[in-house]
Formats: structure tokens, C-alpha cells, sequence
């Protein structure tokens, strides 16, 4: 997860379509360079341990975008498939 938001700040499209599960990954990444990324609380955690193959992380991401601040709360589903970690989606929380 955090290796993921590093890449949303650094608009670095490559990783993030290369740990994208491919059954839900995009064609192309619509990254917006006046998105400014923040900062990452990690609220939760399941799952996701060394034997295990799923996992799921609640997080908020906090960004800046012109004037205006806003903060992405998500519960993002993760799977190991060959030794990686695969973001395959995730649900927005209010």
C-alpha cells in the first residue's frame, strides 16, 4: 500500500499498472499532475501475513488539488499472486 501512494505522488504509471492485479487493472493510469498527494494514515489492516494470500488495508490519503484539500478514504483488497502484492480494487468510505 504505501509503495503504491509513493507512486500516486510520484505519478509513476509503470508501477502502478505493474502491481495492479490484471483481471481489474486499467489500460492507462489518468494520473493528474495538480493532484498533490499529502499524506498516507494506514487505519486498518486484514489479512496479508506471511502465509496468507489476501489481505485488505483502510486507509485515508490526504491531497491538495488547486485550492482545495480533500482526503480519499478507502479499503483497498490486495492478493499475492508469485510473491507480490496485488492491488485488485477497493471500496470508497464516507
Amino acid at each position: 500500500m504505501r509503495s503504491r501512494y509513493s507512486a500516486f505522488v510520484r505519478l509513476d504509471e509503470d508501477y502502478l499498472l505493474r502491481t495492479h492485479h490484471p483481471s481489474t487493472a486499467p489500460a492507462a493510469m489518468d494520473l493528474d499532475p495538480a493532484m498533490q498527494w499529502r499524506r498516507l494514515d494506514i487505519l486498518a489492516t486484514s489479512g496479508g501475513g506471511p502465509f496468507e494470500t489476501e489481505g485488505t488495508v483502510e486507509f485515508k490519503a490526504y491531497y491538495r488539488q488547486g485550492g482545495d484539500r480533500g482526503v480519499l478514504h478507502e479499503n483497498s483488497r490486495f492478493v499475492r499472486e508469485g510473491g507480490r502484492w496485488l492491488y485488485v480494487d477497493g471500496d470508497i468510505l464516507a
